[in-house]
């Protein structure tokens, strides 16, 4: 669990230094920080989209997984967790709150709830994360997940002095997250294949691609609600050999 602590603190202390910052530039400043991020994540998703292998699996994981989501309003529930944490940490702070009805897209500076999904979806979803993990839990190789911690670090910097304090809270959702997978490792790492990584790793990135797309305020998506997409490609995955035998019953049938 040392990895797990150790990108806990690296994306903490990153917030950190982006919250020092945040407090000496101007609006003007933050917006061009706000889209340097946007840019940036933009690029780190499509450089990960493009890792999938069957574009099929793609878009269906992605429209039936962004339904699933969307119908059990995951993005809602967990702006309304941000703005939970938000209000138990601020009880004696005065000033006005943010509601979630003006979270999607918000003046991103002063967005706890906002700052905390989109942190939270980009540190986790993604190859290294899974991958670290595993090899954290059997191997005790804590090297990928130290190179995740810097990139991590960097990157929560810009979000916490672009969009302010939620971005440090992600660390809970690290912990979580990662934390499950490296205890869990040696159960789960049987069935993730090479093919699966790279087919997760193009999902993620789809899903990375929509935090930048917000972070330029180009559109108004959701990101959260495409989370069960992860879950979606890899039974797609899982279930390959299945659809093959399924196509060759046919193919001999016909």
């Amino acid at each position: 669990m040392i990895a797990v602590f150790v990108n806990c603190a690296a994306v903490i202390i990153g917030s950190i230094i982006g919250l020092l910052f945040a407090k000496k530039i101007t609006s003007e400043l933050s917006d061009v920080i706000s889209a340097g991020a946007g840019i940036v994540t933009i690029v780190l998703g499509v450089q990960m989209a493009f890792s999938y292998q069957n574009v099929i699996f793609l878009t269906l994981s992605l429209i039936i997984g962004g339904i699933l989501g969307s119908a059990a309003d995951i993005d809602g529930k967990i702006l309304s967790l941000g703005t939970l944490i938000e209000k138990g940490i601020s009880k004696n702070r005065k000033g006005p709150s943010v509601s979630l009805a003006d979270s999607q897209i918000p003046p991103v500076k002063s967005n706890f709830a906002y700052a905390f999904l989109n942190a939270s979806v980009l540190f986790c979803v993604g190859a290294m994360a899974i991958l670290g993990s595993f090899q954290a839990g059997i191997n005790n190789d804590y090297s990928i997940i130290f190179t995740k911690s810097v990139l991590d670090g960097f990157m929560s910097i810009a979000f916490a002095a672009a969009m302010g304090l939620g971005t440090a809270f992600s660390a809970v959702s690290i912990f979580i997250y990662q934390g499950l997978l490296t205890l869990l490792s040696q159960f789960v790492s049987p069935f993730v294949s090479d093919v699966m990584l790279k087919e997760l790793t193009g999902v993620g990135g789809s899903i990375i691609i929509m935090i930048g797309i917000n972070l330029l305020h180009l559109r108004k998506i959701k990101t959260a609600n495409f989370l069960p997409s992860i879950l979606i490609i890899v039974l797609l995955v899982l279930l390959t050999p299945l659809f093959g035998k399924i196509a060759s019953f046919f193919h001999n049938f016909v």
